[in-house]
């Protein structure tokens, strides 16, 4: 067994708290939206409840960055996933089905500086340090990066890891603007007082969707599904809910609904002019 597997499964043993003594278990990858201690917290006792509501035992599989936890997904190591990731072209071949999204006011991808910065327009970021969650980073990267693309903005990419620690490096004076979504931009600000100044907004997109893999079986897909979306009519569930997104920063209110891949046709729509590299 590879180093890198060894360190994968302990680390999905570590976060998730739980186990079961029976039954098929199935890898569950969200995109890595704050560091992973936070992403661990907001999902652990998620898919504990939707595991026991729906008797399909779901265990959390992250890994240190957003894009190490795409890696997985593309590997094929993991059946379900709360991800922007797999609407591209190619990946969209790989099979992955929406059933569920989180609501969410709609987001947008935005490009920011703190509020006292002096930049005032994209264009002012040409040559600088703008710091981006990762490569894989939908909203928060691709879009954004895109429009700088697109105004010929030529700036310097830093890559942090998640959007947290892409927030500190721009606030420690290491870039001089961050891409992300809007969502994590209010977020951030109101658990720690930072303001932003932002730069550029995109249309608005749905939130992450909630897909399964073509090889978990219909049945078992359907009480996924129904667990995630029954959760916030279910006083625990909602009071699990309410716990986790102010653990986060999220809207209070943020629940799970029922979702088809129609819900994501702006991400398609984006792909059909985006350049070879953001594809």
């Amino acid at each position: 067994m590879s180093m890198r597997l060894v360190a994968t499964l302990a680390l999905s043993l570590s976060l998730n708290g739980y186990s079961y003594a029976q039954g098929v278990s199935y890898r569950f990858s969200p995109v890595n939206q704050w560091d992973i201690n936070k992403t661990a917290a907001y999902w652990n006792p998620i898919i504990k409840y939707v595991s026991d509501q729906s008797g399909v035992n779901l265990e959390l599989k992250i890994g240190r960055t957003s894009a190490d936890t795409t890696a997985y997904v593309l590997a094929k190591e993991v059946e379900f996933v709360f991800s922007n990731h797999l609407f591209s072209p190619e990946r969209e071949k790989l099979g992955w089905k929406v059933f569920g999204r989180r609501w969410t006011p709609p987001i947008y991808s935005q490009i920011a500086v703190p509020a006292d910065s002096p930049i005032t327009k994209l264009e002012e970021l040409n040559g600088k340090e703008v710091v981006f969650a990762g490569p894989e980073a939908f909203i928060g990267y691709k879009v954004s990066y895109n429009q700088l693309l697109s105004k010929a903005v030529d700036v310097k990419v830093v890559f942090a890891g998640n959007q947290n620690a892409a927030f500190s490096q721009m606030f420690a004076g290491k870039a001089k603007a961050v891409g992300s979504n809007s969502a994590l931009i209010d977020g951030y600000a109101a658990q720690t007082g930072k303001q932003f100044r932002v730069l550029w907004t995109s249309e608005k997109y749905h939130d992450l969707a909630l897909m399964a893999s073509s090889k978990v079986p219909e049945k078992q897909v359907r009480a996924v599904a129904s667990a995630f979306i029954g959760m916030h009519r279910d006083p625990i569930g909602k009071a699990i809910l309410l716990k986790a997104s102010e653990a986060v920063g999220l809207d209070p209110q943020a629940y799970f609904l029922p979702a088809s891949g129609d819900d994501y046709s702006s991400y398609r729509r984006f792909y059909q002019t985006a350049p070879m590299n953001l594809q």
